[in-house]
């Protein structure tokens, strides 16, 4: 099960629930706009072919260290289920997001101060019963779950496709979409699993 209290988190070929959320339980999407620049974010930095800026500059390049498994995108916090191949890639991914996507709001909003109340919160999951359990937990996160653009649920059904999004280790364990798609819909007779992942939430690690 998730790992609470660690003191070492950032450890390679693991599993990391990893949320934030906005400062004071404030909006940190607005517009489609806002959601969009956010997922581009993950493609730019977890493409299979590195990333440059206006100038040239390459952006940090994590496609062979980190693998974005699954995610969720609400009005004022995010959900992801991260594996992390090499030791540091997460925190070089969060923090590279969290700090490009807070200059883009705060100067498209005309705001100051920090957007997301912790830098982020990450939970080691040690359990392989809890992988699956955890994709629906964060898929569900959205009432319109089964048709919402701004979770990987489209990505696990065979909707779309991208290489920044790899959901293969958790649809390994499935007979195919169809399978996965009845398996979250049928989340009530796990209530008891959804209720344990609330109390991990709340009692995250903070990764800086």
């Amino acid at each position: 099960m998730p790992s609470r209290n660690v003191v070492k988190t950032d450890v390679a070929d693991s599993f990391f629930h990893v949320y934030a959320g906005g400062t004071s339980r404030s909006e940190i999407f607005i517009e489609d706009q806002d959601y969009q620049t956010f997922l581009r974010l993950f493609a730019r930095y977890l493409s299979k072919e590195p990333q440059r800026d206006r100038v040239g500059v390459p952006y940090p390049h994590l496609y062979d260290k980190l693998e974005l498994v699954c995610f969720c995108l609400a009005i004022n916090h995010f959900h992801l289920l991260l594996y992390q191949i090499e030791e540091g890639a997460m925190a070089r991914l969060m923090r590279s997001i969290m700090v490009s996507y807070s200059r883009y709001f705060n100067k498209k909003y005309h705001r100051t101060g920090s957007l997301f109340e912790t830098r982020y919160k990450a939970s080691l999951i040690s359990d392989p019963n809890y992988f699956e359990h955890i994709t629906r937990y964060i898929h569900l996160n959205r009432k319109d779950w089964e048709s919402s653009p701004y979770s990987s649920i489209d990505f696990y059904l065979g909707r779309q496709k991208a290489e920044w999004v790899r959901p293969e280790r958790i649809l390994a364990m499935f007979a195919g979409p169809e399978d996965y798609m009845k398996f979250v819909s049928d989340y009530e007779a796990n209530k008891q699993i959804f209720d344990e992942l609330k109390y991990e939430l709340a009692n995250y690690t903070t990764t800086q």
